[in-house]
C-alpha cells in the first residue's frame, strides 16, 4: 500500500563535484535491484565507451580518499548512480511530484522525466565527455565558503574566475582557467577563507566551456526530445520546466547554476518533502542551509561517503511508502 503524502515529493539530482570512488558501494553489494540498474546501464554504457564505467567507480585500487575527477569515467559515474538510485524508489512505489535537477544532475531529471529515451541519454553523455576534450582547455572550479558579496568585492576573485552558483547566502562557486587558479587560491590562503578545489577538470557554467558550443549544439540536433511527463523543476531557469527549446540541454552546462530560485519556486508553491538521491547528499546540505539556515521541511538525503545509503533507503521507504 503506497501512502498518498499530504506534502509533494521532489527528487533531487545534483552534478559534477558530487562523485567519489565507491560512491553506493553498500548499496551495489546488498541491494539486488541497485545492482542490477547499475549493470543494466553498464552494460549499456560500454557500446560507447568500450569500458566498464562500473568497474571504475568500485576499483579496488583506489580509496574514497583518491580523487575522482576524469570526465570520461565521472560524468557517466554520476549520472548511472543517480539513475540507478531513482529507479528503486520508484520501483518501491515512491513517486516524485516534482524532479529537480542541477547541472548534470538535469540530465538525469531529463531522463526520468521522460524527455529523452535512457539509450539516447547514455549516448548523450558519453558524447558530452568527448566534445568537451575536444574543444575545451583545462579548468577549475573552486568551491568558497563566504558570504558570496565577497565575489563582487574582490577583483582576485572577480577578475580571474567566473560566479557558477550561489548555493546558499555562504556557500558559491566559481569556475577558473587552470592558469589563473594559483591566484585565486593564494588569495583565499592569505584572508583564510575556507575553500574546496572540486574534482572537475573543466569550467562548466562559465565562457570556459564555449568553445565546445557548436559540436554540442550539432549533437542535440540529431536527438529527438519530449516535453516532460513529470513536473521538472530546472536549476537552469529557477522554475518549473514547460518545454524543451533546442539551447535546452547546452545551457544547462554553459548558465550559472540556480539552485537557490528553484526552491524557492517549489517552496512558494507547497511545502514540500525533499529526496537527494545525488552521490554526496550535496543538495540536502544546501536546501539545509537556505532559508537563513532556518529551514525547517523535511528532506532525505540518501549517499554520502560515510556508507549509511543501505539504512537510508530503508529510512525512506518506511517514511514515504
Amino acid at each position: 500500500m503506497v501512502k498518498k503524502m499530504a506534502r509533494p515529493i521532489v527528487f533531487m539530482f545534483s552534478g559534477q563535484g558530487s562523485q567519489y570512488y565507491h560512491m553506493g558501494k553498500e548499496l551495489f553489494k546488498n541491494h539486488a535491484g541497485f545492482r542490477q540498474h547499475m549493470l543494466e546501464l553498464d552494460t549499456l554504457l560500454f557500446q560507447y565507451t568500450g569500458r566498464s564505467i562500473v568497474n571504475e567507480i568500485y576499483n579496488d585500487h583506489k580509496s574514497i580518499a583518491d580523487t575522482f575527477d576524469t570526465l570520461f569515467y565521472t560524468h557517466p559515474a554520476i549520472f548511472i548512480v543517480e539513475y540507478a538510485l531513482c529507479r528503486i524508489l520508484l520501483e518501491m512505489g515512491i513517486k516524485p511530484d516534482y524532479l529537480l535537477g542541477s547541472s548534470l544532475g538535469e540530465f538525469t531529471a531529463a531522463a526520468i522525466s521522460g524527455i529523452m529515451p535512457i539509450e539516447d541519454m547514455l549516448e548523450f553523455i558519453v558524447k558530452q565527455v568527448a566534445i568537451f576534450e575536444a574543444y575545451c582547455a583545462p579548468g577549475n572550479m573552486i568551491a568558497i565558503l563566504h558570504n558570496y558579496a565577497l565575489y563582487y568585492a574582490e577583483t582576485s576573485i572577480h577578475e580571474y574566475s567566473e560566479l557558477t552558483s550561489i548555493n546558499y547566502p555562504s556557500h558559491f562557486v566559481v569556475s577558473v582557467d587552470k592558469k589563473k587558479l594559483a591566484i585565486i587560491i593564494e588569495f583565499l590562503k592569505e584572508k583564510n577563507i575556507i575553500y574546496q578545489l572540486l574534482p572537475v577538470c573543466y569550467g562548466f557554467h562559465s565562457s570556459l566551456v564555449e568553445p565546445a558550443e557548436k559540436a554540442f549544439k550539432h549533437f542535440v540536433q540529431t536527438k529527438s526530445y519530449q516535453r516532460p511527463a513529470i513536473p521538472f523543476v530546472s536549476c537552469l531557469a529557477g522554475e518549473k520546466l514547460t518545454e524543451v527549446s533546442n539551447d535546452f540541454f547546452w545551457n544547462i552546462v554553459r548558465k550559472p547554476i540556480l539552485f537557490q530560485e528553484a526552491i524557492q519556486y517549489l517552496e512558494k508553491q507547497h511545502e514540500c518533502i525533499y529526496v537527494d538521491l545525488g552521490p554526496s547528499g550535496t543538495l540536502a546540505n544546501f536546501l539545509k542551509h537556505s532559508h537563513a539556515g532556518n529551514f525547517t521541511g523535511r528532506c532525505y538525503p540518501i549517499m554520502t561517503p560515510f556508507k549509511q545509503e543501505l539504512r537510508n533507503v530503508k529510512t525512506i521507504e518506511s517514511a514515504l511508502r
